[in-house]
């Protein structure tokens, strides 16, 4: 193991990404910042700074544990980091939030038909 690895390498390693070059775009997007600051792909990290990772709808804090450039199986990747306990309440409150708007806003059996879609036009154009 080394004493320091570049992020889009840690990212693919500790299977944040499928592939480095996706590790890569999520880094240069902006949407990785570690300690609290936007990164480059070539940024060095090391054991214990903050990174946070978006994933999924969720925004991953997680905690650098160990380092690797090798993709790892997943139970050794888990073991790269740890996330801080405020990112799983938050991850919990608003995953507890998106199932109560899913009850608000339930999905139709099927899909409307050629008639129901005009109507649904109709009343789209008339606001």
């Amino acid at each position: 193991m080394t004493d320091t690895v570049r992020i889009d390498k840690w990212l693919w390693a500790a299977r944040f990404c499928k592939t480095r070059s996706l590790a890569r775009q999520l880094v240069q997007s902006g949407k990785v910042s570690v300690d609290g600051q936007k990164v480059k792909p070539a940024k060095t990290i090391s054991v214990g700074q903050v990174i946070k990772v978006p994933r999924g709808y969720d925004i991953w804090e997680v905690e650098v544990l160990g380092l690797s450039e090798n993709r790892l199986s997943a139970p050794l990747a888990q073991q790269l980091y740890r996330e801080t306990q405020a990112s799983i309440a938050k991850r919990e409150k608003e995953a507890q939030l998106r199932k109560l708007n899913a009850t608000y806003n339930p999905h139709p059996d099927a899909k409307p038909d050629k008639k129901q879609r005009r109507q649904l036009l109709k009343v789209k154009q008339q606001n």
